[in-house]
């Protein structure tokens, strides 16, 4: 059966593999989810991913979770955007998260940038996931 939600997924996989203190977690590679993996990952939200094939045409993303004193870096990952109910926003209705402790991932057409590297391009796009 095909998945309706990969991004959602992914996220969701993060989100148990931190909840059970795991190092590592394990995801089917895309381009969408390396892009944002690379978000994560300059903004310091988790320590790395890299991509391995597992068998011809077929590949997989390893992303290693951070944690900071034992507790996990990434309290709340939370997807805006499904395949049921697109959210889109202009750069100037981007509004901050948690009082710009957190960030919103888009999908504009310059690519994957989060809310604050949205502004400094002045575009907007879909707000795929919130991240604190």
């Amino acid at each position: 059966m095909s998945m309706s939600d990969p991004l959602g997924d992914m996220l969701t996989r993060i989100r148990n593999g931190q909840r059970a203190r795991k190092s590592a977690v394990l995801a089917p590679a895309s381009r969408l989810r390396s892009n944002v993996l690379e978000v994560l990952k300059r903004e310091g939200y988790i320590r790395g991913f890299s991509q391995s094939e597992v068998r011809p045409g077929v590949t997989q993303l390893t992303i290693e979770l951070k944690y900071n004193e034992g507790e996990p870096v990434i309290r709340e990952l939370q997807r805006i955007s499904t395949p049921g109910r697109r959210v889109y926003s202009r750069v100037s209705d981007l509004g901050r998260v948690y009082n710009g402790l957190g960030i919103s991932i888009l999908s504009t057409p310059r690519g994957v940038l989060s809310d604050n590297e949205a502004r400094a391009h002045n575009v907007g796009g879909e707000v795929l996931c919130r991240v604190f």
